[in-house]
């Protein structure tokens, strides 16, 4: 089995775990409130990101990497996975999960905004058609087609679900600056948020007790939408030898999401969630396509959720 082939069903498994989580997300929410539930599911994926690294023998490189870049995974560790989780499951708990999880999947045209203030990049033509295109994408789905009135049916979930787009954005960016291990880096930002985490949740909630179905939600959220999909993810863009193939792939996990949504949520899902989520995944596709003669770069961590 060639390289490419073993990242393309790595890519293809990461999409398959993400397609479940914003079901998960939901179920979890009924138990916990957003900060018992960053702070069970990050405990969970700290331990097993651990797991790992202390496995392949990475532990000197854990300590090495966490002092040269000190100060930048203090930052990294409050953005991911402190704030985006805060966010995120904010948004998740006031909005249906087709419009929450679709929302989210607009994070790259918020990389290519946020790049153009913080990398100086210029914004093309293209990125601004994908932009507006995506973003209006984002207006069907928030008003369910309902242009015309723009009835929001909770404008706070839709301005947290916006804004877990750009703090996500803007990590990728900071994040872009550490040259070191890619597993070890993200178990750094992970103990560097816990302590975040830790005293957000006493300050603003508790840690026990909780129901036993939103702690096993919570250990679910860690292994599979913090922990493994995260590992199969690095994996797959190492092994790939042509990585706009396996963000592709990516793409499939919103779609798949709605299957969940749909059967296990029973929400009924509407033609504006469709048509808006096109919209936005195209949008997406379109804008990092490269020219032929041009290389593709490495892919960052697609949406998950």
């Amino acid at each position: 089995m060639s390289s490419q082939i073993k990242a393309c069903l790595y890519a293809l498994a990461t999409a398959l775990m993400w397609s479940t989580v914003a079901t998960a997300f939901k179920l979890t929410l009924d138990h916990l409130d957003p900060w018992q539930m960053v702070f069970w599911s990050v405990l969970t994926s700290t331990l097993l990101l651990g797991g790992f690294v202390i496995a392949q023998g990475k532990w000197p490189q854990l300590i090495q990497q966490g002092r040269e870049h000190f100060g930048l995974y203090i930052l990294l560790g409050f953005l991911n996975p402190f704030l985006y989780h805060i966010v995120l499951f904010g948004g998740y708990d006031l909005l249906p999960a087709q419009q929450a999880q679709a929302l989210n999947y607009s994070w790259p045209l918020a990389l290519t905004l946020l790049a153009v203030p913080l990398l100086g990049n210029k914004l093309s033509f293209k990125d601004g058609i994908c932009c507006l295109l995506a973003y209006l994408g984002v207006l069907i789905i928030s008003t369910r087609g309902e242009l015309e009135n723009l009835n929001f049916g909770s404008p706070q979930g839709v301005i947290l679900m916006l804004s877990s787009t750009l703090i996500w954005a803007l990590y990728w960016i900071l994040n872009a600056r550490n040259k070191g291990d890619s597993q070890v880096g993200l178990l750094l930002c992970f103990l560097f948020g816990l302590p975040w985490i830790t005293v957000a949740v006493f300050w603003q909630s508790s840690v026990w007790p909780i129901p036993v179905e939103g702690l096993s939600g919570a250990l679910y959220i860690g292994l599979v939408e913090m922990g493994f999909a995260y590992i199969f993810w690095l994996k797959a863009l190492k092994l790939a030898k042509n990585t706009s193939v396996i963000s592709n792939i990516s793409y499939l996990s919103p779609f798949l999401s709605l299957i969940f949504i749909a059967n296990v949520l029973d929400e009924s899902i509407h033609i504006s969630t469709y048509v808006g989520l096109l919209m936005i995944v195209s949008a997406v596709v379109f804008q990092q396509r490269k020219p032929a003669s041009e290389k593709p770069s490495e892919a960052p961590v697609a949406s998950n959720h």
